[in-house]
């Protein structure tokens, strides 16, 4: 299974900016996709995440209200829409997958990892 965010890049503060993920590969029964980041010198950290049975979705406190996060199982695509970015927003971001319910928050909890893609927010 491969997930590939091809999105991300530079913005100023104040703008927004949308990533897409899309796994592929061999079939696998997704519960959820999600969103992590991780900025220069610090550990990656949860941003968002979405159940795919009934829809619901999880923020961060960093970042509720700003994000939103969509997706669809269909597909296997998951959305991260950013607005009101700032300096501390800038990252490489990672989606993952997961095939269990249970943790959402932790990398424990995801089993597919993209590469990552490097956002910049000048100010």
């Amino acid at each position: 299974v491969q997930l590939q965010a091809p999105g991300g890049g530079l913005v100023q503060a104040g703008g927004s900016l949308r990533l897409s993920c899309t796994a592929s590969g061999r079939t696998f029964s997704s519960y959820g996709m999600g969103w992590f980041r991780q900025a220069p010198g610090k550990e990656r950290e949860f941003v968002a995440t979405i159940t795919w049975s009934g829809g619901s979705t999880y923020y961060a406190d960093s970042v509720n209200g700003r994000f939103t996060i969509s997706g669809d199982n269909a597909k296997a695509t998951v959305n991260l829409q950013m607005n009101s970015l700032n300096a501390e927003d800038t990252a490489v971001y990672y989606c993952a997958a997961r095939t269990k319910a249970g943790v959402i928050r932790y990398e424990r909890g995801y089993d597919y990892w993209g590469q990552g893609t490097q956002v910049t927010v000048s100010s």
